[in-house]
């Protein structure tokens, strides 16, 4: 694919914007069975000459990060060549997680490391941006690392519509989300932040993409040639962010989504979600701002008041500034490193070097 050149995009007309979400929702949802046969992915991806590269972010993951590295290395690497690397890039884990992950032979990096010169800020933003330096696919896979029901479906079903589609540069999953409540699993109620934040935002300011399932998926997909061009917040609000910019800059027929049914992964209490809004509705506000002329990331408070009633009541002031990572093809220790279009990396298990390291 080649990618098409950033656009300036007009505010949108609700009448035409609704008939675009529709015909884009039936043509650009997925379902992963579609793509369940790995030996054709593997051919489609040899006849292009591409490269696959799957970065799995963590922080304190040891009770799922063995199993996601061993069914996805089975299935993806030994039985059928669709990956060329699994890579963990870590955020600071005190649990075990790297020591793991390095025991299992997996290429692993400290985000806190990786292009030293740029600095470095807490968050999975931050990792995920920094990853693009140490990895080496033409198309590049990420998925949370707090899997319970891991399988190869949600790697090969967002490879799928990149493989087959041309015109698509971007994936994101979708599922069901079963919640834990003590000892029992409910079906529904996960995807808290995405129902009560996420969506609404999206459907109130960026309407186009008001039929994204899940804009909040941990688990997508993209080309290099894409990627490598936007930016990055650095939290929680990296993918809503990420979603935003490839529809300003590239359109919506570059996006694509795929159903993986059922995703079982840690639920995160209140006080956290809470959190992680407040940095999904900072990142929506600063992309609102250059639409309607008026800076709103200079005028936002950054500073969230949790209150706690077992306290007292108290307040706890935290500040969750979402800072802004430029696109890392500005960056030139990464352009220095950049390796051929089309070559893999090594075998799964023998460190591979990165890039400015």
């Amino acid at each position: 694919m080649k990618v098409p050149s950033p656009r300036r995009r007009a505010a949108p007309c609700p009448g035409w914007t609704s008939e675009l979400v529709d015909r884009w929702f039936g043509t650009h949802t997925f379902q992963a069975a579609e793509f369940s046969d790995l030996r054709a992915l593997a051919a489609l991806k040899r006849r292009q000459g591409l490269s696959i590269s799957l970065c799995l972010p963590t922080l304190d993951e040891a009770a799922t990060i063995g199993q996601e590295i061993t069914v996805l290395r089975r299935a993806l690497m030994d039985a059928v060549p669709l990956l060329d690397e699994i890579v963990v890039v870590d955020s600071g884990s005190i649990d075990g997680t790297v020591e793991l992950a390095r025991r299992l032979g997996i290429p692993t990096y400290l985000h806190a490391e990786i292009l030293p010169e740029a600095g470095s800020f807490d968050g999975k933003g931050e990792a995920l941006w920094k990853s693009l330096h140490v990895l080496r696919g033409d198309l590049i896979v990420w998925a949370d690392s707090d899997i319970r029901n891991i399988h190869p479906k949600f790697i090969y079903g967002l490879l799928g519509p990149l493989l087959r589609e041309p015109r698509i540069g971007y994936v994101k999953g979708y599922y069901d989300r079963p919640i834990q409540v003590g000892p029992r699993l409910y079906g529904t109620g996960g995807g808290r932040v995405t129902e009560l934040t996420a969506r609404p935002l999206l459907n109130l300011l960026f309407p186009e993409l008001s039929g994204v399932i899940q804009p909040l998926a941990g688990e997508y997909a993209g080309r290099r040639a894409l990627l490598e061009q936007l930016p990055f917040f650095t939290g929680y609000g990296v993918e809503i962010g990420l979603l935003i910019d490839v529809l300003e800059r590239y359109g919506l027929d570059t996006i694509a989504q795929v159903n993986l049914e059922e995703r079982v992964h840690r639920n995160r209490e209140l006080t956290s979600l809470s959190l992680m809004a407040f940095e999904i509705v900072q990142v929506a506000m600063t992309r609102l701002g250059p639409r309607l002329g008026v800076p709103l990331a200079d005028q936002m408070n950054l500073a969230m008041k949790l209150i706690h009633l077992d306290r007292g009541p108290s307040l706890e002031v935290r500040e969750l500034a979402e800072r802004e990572r430029p696109p890392i093809a500005t960056i030139p220790a990464y352009r220095r490193g950049r390796i051929p279009s089309g070559t893999g990396a090594s075998a799964a298990g023998k460190e591979t070097p990165s890039r400015g390291r």
